[in-house]
């Protein structure tokens, strides 16, 4: 069974402060965007470090005190 998006649940709930991105409340786009650039999708980081707007796994592994 195919479930359809939820997109305007999913922007609801999106913690990412970029404003100009096309994948917001798009999440399989924006997942297959981020692992494209072997970074880490915005919303898997802690708000004061998302802000930064550094997506690399170095940064995550950083805000998270590994």
């Amino acid at each position: 069974m195919k479930k359809e998006c939820q997109t305007a649940k999913n922007r609801q709930a999106c913690s990412c402060t970029y404003e100009p991105c096309s994948r917001k409340g798009i999440c399989c786009e924006c997942i297959a965007y981020h692992q494209r650039n072997s970074e880490i999708p915005g919303c898997l980081f802690p708000p004061e470090w998302e802000k930064k707007y550094d997506r690399s796994i170095a940064a995550f592994l950083k805000a998270h005190g590994a």
